[in-house]
């Protein structure tokens, strides 16, 4: 797991190859595994694969969801707001397990921030991807995860390099 974890990292440009359906379950599976609060599982989740599709979700940021037009999948990360207060937490966990098991399948991912970020002056990201995908106005959206099979690679990171004054024990 610490491997995984050293080598993991946000890749934004993708090979141009399709992912395959299993690897595809996989991903799913695993954030199906996802722990949530109380065993609510409030989390919802689109898979995108229609290139037309993924052109548009890739306008949802002006400046940090561009290239998401190069990859050929997203998973949109979404909750049901309705089921309790920390579907934020909750789409999250199920988001990160998500990276890490695209990553154990030797594919790369890119978080793309949705919730409360602008789409443009009048409208939000959110609603801009609501309306691309039909989402309900119960289910929130959190996040668009680009992935594919990476075409950069990216060092990986230093354990000398860790910030380990960030560690506290039984008082800050």
């Amino acid at each position: 797991m610490l491997e995984l974890l050293k080598t993991r990292r946000s890749i934004r440009k993708y090979q141009n190859r399709e992912v395959e359906q299993e690897k595809i379950d996989a991903i799913l599976k695993g954030a199906l595994m996802a722990p949530s609060s109380r065993g609510r599982r409030p989390w919802e989740f689109i898979v995108v694969n229609d290139k037309e599709k993924i052109k548009k979700l890739s306008s949802c940021r002006e400046h940090a969801s561009g290239f998401l037009s190069g990859a050929p999948l997203a998973i949109v990360v979404a909750a049901n707001a309705d089921i309790g207060s920390i579907w934020v937490e909750d789409a999250a966990i199920a988001a990160s397990y998500m990276q890490l098991m695209a990553h154990s399948l030797g594919l790369g991912s890119c978080w793309i921030h949705v919730r409360e970020r602008p789409y443009d002056d009048t409208q939000t990201a959110e609603d801009y991807v609501r309306g691309i995908l039909d989402i309900p106005d119960h289910i929130k959206v959190l996040c668009i995860l680009a992935i594919g099979y990476p075409s950069e690679g990216r060092p990986v990171h230093q354990e000398e390099s860790l910030l380990y004054d960030k560690i506290h024990y039984n008082r800050f």
